[in-house]
């Protein structure tokens, strides 16, 4: 029987607050606020960032596959969980698989996952989910919608901090939401149709299936995590199956994230183990085309399980208000802002290949003789001349200082036309790179702030979207 080993989350820093939505259109705001991707965020880079979070204190030369599940990837044809396991710096002697088309996507790999490590073909494998959706302007979609990514590392009992005892599974043809190969929306059907026929429905007949599978009853379930479109179809679950709201339904995190795609119930799980005590039962259930439901028992190896990462806790409390309703549209691609002057640059699949590892994995390189690392990979040692006498090490995970910046105001997109440019300095042997600083106040930089690394697209040009490292202050 396979479990889950260790789980992380990433919410960016952006929140808009439903107000500042409702007040563009004239029209009624449900509260609270959504969480909003950066303009040099997607759903790899989200991904990336809840791999890292999860991976945290922990060996990564152990996990043999990644998968990746997102319904907004932003390839159709190129696997992005290779791209993730990259940028997390994983061996390339794994498996990698993606899943998608679904709002069940994330829960269809943590099957995927149990199946490999039970069956033996994998000891270890990372779940990654991450959607960045959009709703119509003006739709309730485009307030109740939210950015986010999770991750769960499975692997074999005998580490296990949640095993999991059970599950069901059923499916049904059903147009409640859903996008065409040329949408850029989510489209659906009438509400109540889509809550009573699609989600109520199947919800109850999977979770009250699994109840009876596993001779269980209601009121033996510590939390339950049911993902919903919204806190009233969520509620209204809770009661038809007998749950108490107030004390074992986990908080659906509409009020400051917003509903998260294929990755919401991974990440409402997440909340949850960052609270779970050993012996714990924890009904999950997410909600696509059907229902995936599933029943984790939390063991005494849970505290081990909590390490450096800052999970769903920690994201929820870095956050900074977006200014505006039309920057929400810039970053989101539905305005187009005029490009800066480092953006017009072409890729190319040759270079990328050939500079990969520094590149994507964020690998300097130390020299055998005299322990300089320099970032990129250099053959030649600048301090003592050696070449070719090195051994590539991880600076992503670093630590760093603004060791010197410049504020370039000439250079950034129209709606965040100054870019900082800034020269860290590693905690790691006193390394120096030259970045790009995001998720910040340009006003607010200074020599000396503390910095950490941060896996972003950068721009997309020759058909190809190109992605390296940038800075920004810890969160």
């Amino acid at each position: 029987m396979a479990g889950i080993i260790s789980y992380g989350a990433y919410i960016p820093l952006w929140r808009l607050a439903r107000d500042t939505i409702a007040g563009a259109w004239g029209s009624a705001s449900i509260g609270g606020e959504r969480s909003v991707a950066n303009n040099d965020e997607d759903t790899v880079t989200m991904a990336s960032e809840a791999a890292i979070d999860c991976l945290a204190g922990l060996e990564r030369e152990k996990v043999d596959a990644l998968y990746f599940a997102s319904t907004t990837s932003p390839y159709k044809e190129k696997e992005c969980s290779t791209l993730v396991a990259t940028a997390a710096d994983l061996r390339t002697e794994i498996i990698t698989a993606d899943f998608g088309n679904s709002l069940r996507a994330a829960t269809a790999a943590f099957r995927a996952a149990l199946d490999a490590v039970a069956s033996g073909s994998a000891s270890q494998v990372l779940v990654t989910a991450s959607d960045c959706r959009i709703g119509y302007p003006r739709s309730n979609y485009e307030q109740t919608f939210g950015d986010a990514a999770a991750a769960l590392l499975i692997g074999n009992t005998a580490k296990s901090a949640v095993m999991v005892e059970g599950s069901y599974s059923l499916s049904n043809e059903l147009y409640d939401v859903w996008r065409l190969d040329k949408d850029i929306y989510v489209q659906s059907w009438e509400d109540r149709f889509i809550i009573e026929h699609g989600y109520t429905e199947n919800m109850e007949r999977a979770v009250s299936a699994l109840m009876r599978k596993q001779a269980l009853s209601i009121q033996d379930i510590t939390k339950a995590v049911l993902y919903a479109p919204t806190a009233r179809a969520q509620q209204g679950l809770a009661r038809r199956l007998g749950l108490d709201v107030k004390t074992q339904l986990q908080d659906l995190l509409i009020d400051n994230v917003g509903i998260t795609g294929c990755a919401h119930a991974l990440l409402m799980l997440v909340a949850v183990l960052e609270q779970a005590k050993a012996g714990d039962k924890i009904l999950v259930a997410s909600y696509g085309s059907g229902c995936d439901a599933f029943l984790l028992r939390v063991t005494e190896k849970i505290e081990e399980s909590r390490r450096d990462g800052r999970g769903v806790n920690g994201y929820l409390n870095s956050r900074r208000p977006l200014s505006d309703y039309a920057r929400y549209l810039s970053y989101r691609g539905l305005l187009e802002p005029q490009p800066g002057e480092p953006f017009r640059l072409f890729p190319a699949a040759t270079t990328s290949w050939r500079e990969r590892n520094w590149a994507i994995r964020m690998h300097g390189s130390k020299c055998n003789n005299c322990g300089t690392v320099t970032f990129p990979v250099e053959r030649v040692c600048y301090n003592c001349r050696s070449k070719d006498d090195f051994e590539e090490v991880r600076l992503s995970d670093k630590k760093a200082r603004v060791f010197t910046y410049t504020l370039d105001n000439l250079a950034g997109r129209s709606d965040d036309p100054t870019v900082p440019q800034i020269g860290v300095e590693f905690d790691f042997r006193n390394a120096r790179a030259y970045l790009l600083m995001t998720d910040c106040a340009p006003n607010e930089v200074k020599v000396d702030m503390p910095v950490e690394m941060t896996f972003r697209r950068l721009y997309e040009g020759a058909g190809m979207y190109n992605y390296f490292w940038k800075s920004r202050p810890i969160r």
